[in-house]
């Protein structure tokens, strides 16, 4: 058996295709989660999605904000929309943080928190994760197939003992015409 870190990923991405947006505020930032993986299908403890708004928000104002901020203005969104004050605690703020982080959504500054450059989510999309990052997946996943493909050539006789069992075929096929 391999060594666990040896299947441990370079980097991930979970990517999910939903109906064209027709949904607006927060149900528009979850739906986006949804998509990046940020998110899971039927996730009821969704405060990425409300820590991400907030940022957004905060981006309308060129405002940088301290995780203890984002976690006050996270229970306010959650209290005004009736939602469950559920997955709020400073530490699960800071690990929702590191995640939209770790997909170059966010950047931190002397543990401020802002919209990487304050620029357009698609602009970052497009240059941080469709060229950088999803692009060196797939570099790799190609790099795979070539591998594979050397290692089961098609049209080869790979299998195991092959030539021995049409050999066995043919004789009991002998010995049943006797």
């Amino acid at each position: 058996m391999g060594k666990i870190s040896r299947d441990t990923p370079l980097a991930e991405l979970t990517l999910r295709r939903y109906e064209k947006p027709t949904m607006s505020d927060r149900e528009l930032v979850r739906r986006f989660c949804l998509s990046v993986g940020l998110l899971q299908p039927g996730d009821s403890r969704d405060v990425v999605v409300d820590v991400f708004y907030v940022l957004l928000k905060a981006k309308q104002n060129k405002e940088e904000l301290h995780s203890e901020e984002i976690k006050n203005k996270v229970m306010d969104t959650r209290k005004g929309l009736g939602l469950p004050m559920l997955g709020i605690a400073s530490s699960n703020v800071r690990r929702q943080l590191k995640r939209l982080k770790d997909l170059y959504l966010i950047e931190t500054n002397a543990n401020l928190y802002k919209v990487t450059e304050f620029g357009h989510l698609s602009e970052v999309f497009e240059e941080k994760i469709e060229n950088f990052v999803l692009n060196s997946i797939l570099c790799r996943v190609k790099d795979y197939l070539k591998k594979i493909d050397e290692e089961f050539p098609v049209g080869e006789n790979s299998s195991i003992g092959k030539e021995n069992f049409s050999e066995e075929l043919l004789a009991m096929a002998r010995q049943r015409k006797r």
